[in-house]
């Protein structure tokens, strides 16, 4: 049984009604991976806008594994304490990894974050050694269009991720950096300049499917949106 595990800022716990890209990419798993896997992680929840807390279990479609390490609001600098014991709790093989954008926003600074980041993969091997972690630069924002310094450290975080990958790639653990998706435009596939719509959901989806099918040969190339 491989275990893929979610870790994520809002863009990947999502909102209540919400299909998610972790849905997506269930569905598209379900097709092009040939074994048993399932979604793991320590939570199972969506965000609720009316109470503004991760408590909604309203999925547009319930129907897949559901859980996840990923919460509105939380970036590498929350994820690195979290993730050893998420980890070795449940067993987690393969890490899916979208964080950046809050840390970039409210928390650290690039180099900061890149530092986070070692921090996570550290954590994450401690408690699995053969821990692969597939992992996605920042996706810009509707910010970055009237904040130009947030775009200059978007930017650069993005440079430093890279090399934080390659740095840290070992061949028992692989490290995986997940091109983002080249048609990805925030202004048609977010409904509010940084959440996913359904063409978003899918877009993403497909950027973690295609990079560990193109690097690790697992699963297959992504399906029809």
């Amino acid at each position: 049984m491989l275990r893929f595990m979610p870790v994520g800022d809002s863009m990947t716990i999502g909102s209540a009604g919400e299909h998610t890209w972790r849905y997506r990419l269930w569905q598209h798993l379900c097709t092009a991976y040939d074994g048993p896997f399932t979604l793991v992680g320590p939570r199972e929840t969506l965000h609720d806008p009316i109470s503004d807390a991760p408590t909604s279990h309203a999925y547009a479609d319930p129907g897949f594994p559901r859980a996840h390490l990923a919460g509105w609001g939380e970036g590498w600098h929350h994820m690195a304490p979290l993730i050893g014991e998420a980890v070795r709790s449940c067993r987690a093989d393969v890490l899916l990894v979208s964080l950046g954008l809050i840390d970039l926003g409210f928390y650290t600074n690039a180099e900061q974050t890149a530092d986070n980041v070692r921090a996570f993969v550290t954590a994450a091997r401690e408690a699995c050694s053969r821990v692969r972690v597939a992992v996605m630069p920042v996706i810009r924002n509707i910010r970055v269009e009237s904040d130009p310094a947030f775009a200059d450290q978007v930017a650069r975080f993005n440079e430093l991720l890279a090399k934080t990958v390659a740095d840290l790639d070992e061949a028992g653990s692989p490290l995986l950096l997940v091109p983002p998706p080249a048609s990805y435009d925030f202004h048609t596939d977010t409904y509010d300049g940084t959440h996913p719509n359904e063409s978003g959901e899918h877009k993403i989806a497909r950027a973690f499917a295609e990079a560990m099918w193109r690097g690790w040969g697992l699963g297959g190339p992504y399906g029809a949106a």
